[in-house]
């Protein structure tokens, strides 16, 4: 597997917004991630794109769905989650009014 460099903005990739990560918590934000990038990474990544301060991250990779098409089959690209619990009284205005 060929190493890719991670900057900030390739270890965010963007934010999930669903029912369930609506559902996450308070101060809790979800975000698609890079999937080689580590909790370390995404902490500072995190701060230092949106100028808050990250209380914990939890991460969650998720295998690609099974596809088949007549007799071929394949697989979807996996992917990786972080959830983001931002410390008290900090917020990101991108992802609050929805």
């Amino acid at each position: 597997m060929a190493s890719i460099k991670k900057d900030l903005y390739s270890i965010l990739r963007a934010p999930r917004i669903t029912e369930k990560a609506a559902n996450a918590g308070k101060n809790t934000l979800v975000f698609e991630v890079h999937v080689d990038a580590n909790k370390v990474e995404i902490r500072n990544a995190i701060e230092k794109i949106f100028s808050v301060k990250v209380e914990g991250v939890r991460t969650l990779n998720n295998m690609g769905k099974i596809r088949r098409v007549k007799t071929k089959q394949g697989r979807e690209n996996g992917w990786k989650k972080a959830y983001v619990k931002l410390a008290e009284g900090s917020s990101i205005e991108l992802v609050e009014g929805l």
